[in-house]
């Protein structure tokens, strides 16, 4: 029961001591030697998520009349499009 109650109070005792301050900025008090706080802005950097579109070759298996009782199998390949995710990232 302490072990539990002790680890709840260290997780929720660094969010506590943050404060958002603006947009990708946060203001966080750290303690001093002479028992009193200091404050901090952190800044986290810019995330930027989007996709694009490129082209791949994928393989293609069927089969070709050989002769009349016979089909031949054939391989190839045709193109396809597939969205590909893209995360650009800006430090501070």
């Amino acid at each position: 029961m302490r072990k539990t109650l002790l680890g709840v109070a260290l997780l929720v005792l660094p969010v506590a001591a943050c404060k958002k301050t603006g947009e990708n900025e946060y203001q966080v008090k750290t303690p001093e030697v002479n028992v009193s706080t200091d404050s901090h802005t952190v800044r986290t950097p810019d995330v930027d998520v989007g996709t694009k579109t490129d082209t791949i070759s994928t393989p293609v298996v069927g089969t070709k009349k050989d002769t009349v009782v016979i089909d031949k199998p054939v391989a190839g390949t045709k193109k396809t499009e597939v969205k590909v995710p893209t995360v650009k990232v800006t430090k501070p």
